[in-house]
C-alpha cells in the first residue's frame, strides 16, 4: 500500500532556512480544526484541543486504510494566532492570543469519512480510563477548507519564545521592502515535537499571509 507523505509531496511548504524569507503561493488544503483562546503553555482547553486534533487524525488515517485502501503519515500540528493587538506576539502577551489549531488531512477524505472517523473516535474513547480527547472537543472539531494563498515564510531554530525577532523583521523590515502586506494570520507548523527535542532544536515554519501593497 503506497504512503503519502506531505512534508515530501509538498517539501516547499514544510522547508526554509532560518533568517531567509521565502516566498510561495499555497493552494487550498483541507484541515481538521479546532479554536480557542489563551496561553498555550498553561490553557487546559489548549492541551485538550491539541490531544482532539491527533485522536480524530489517527482514526481518520485508520479509517481511510480500510475504506480507501490509501495510506498516509498523520502531517504535523499547525496553528493560526491572532489577537486584538498583534505586538502581542512580539511582546509574547500569550494570554492575550486567539488560536486555531488544525492538522492538515489527505484530500480524498470526504465529509463522510470524517463523521465516520470521529463516531469510531468517540466509542473507542468511551471505553478508556484514561480518555485522551472528550466527546465534547471530539465534536467540536471541524473539516475546512483553509486557502491560504500568497505567504511569506522562514524556518525558525530553537524556542518558541525566542521567535520575537524573527516576526518583527519579517513585519518591520522584509514586508514593507517587498511592497507586501499582511492579509491573513499568523500561521506556524510544529516540525518538531517538543517533549523529543530539546529548545534550541526545534524546527518551526512561520508563514504569513500577504498580498501586494
Amino acid at each position: 500500500m503506497q504512503k503519502t507523505e506531505f512534508k515530501k509531496e509538498d517539501k516547499a511548504f514544510y522547508t526554509g532556512k532560518p533568517g531567509r524569507f521565502d516566498i510561495l503561493t499555497i493552494p487550498p488544503l483541507p484541515f481538521l480544526m479546532l479554536d480557542g483562546t489563551g496561553d498555550p503553555n498553561t490553557s487546559q482547553t489548549y492541551a485538550e484541543a491539541v490531544a482532539a486534533l491527533y485522536v480524530l487524525s489517527y482514526q481518520l488515517k485508520f479509517h481511510s486504510k480500510s475504506a480507501h485502501q490509501r495510506d498516509y503519515t498523520v502531517g504535523p500540528l499547525e496553528g493560526l494566532w491572532w489577537a486584538d493587538d498583534m505586538d502581542s506576539f512580539t511582546n509574547r502577551q500569550k494570554d492575550d492570543w486567539r488560536w486555531t489549531m488544525m492538522i492538515r488531512q489527505p484530500g480524498w477524505l470526504t465529509a463522510g469519512d470524517i463523521e465516520t472517523a470521529r463516531d469510531l473516535a468517540i466509542a473507542k474513547q468511551s471505553k478508556r480510563k484514561d480518555r485522551s480527547a472528550s466527546d465534547d472537543d471530539l465534536n467540536r472539531l471541524r473539516f475546512e477548507t483553509y486557502d491560504e494563498g500568497l505567504c511569506v515564510q522562514v524556518l525558525h531554530l530553537g524556542p518558541y519564545d525566542v521567535e520575537g525577532p524573527v516576526l518583527a523583521e519579517l513585519h518591520h523590515n522584509f514586508l514593507p521592502q517587498n511592497d507586501l502586506r499582511p492579509t491573513g494570520r499568523h500561521h506556524e507548523i510544529y516540525l518538531s515535537d517538543p517533549r523529543k527535542i530539546a529548545p534550541e532544536k526545534l524546527k518551526t515554519i512561520l508563514r504569513q499571509p500577504v498580498a501586494r501593497a
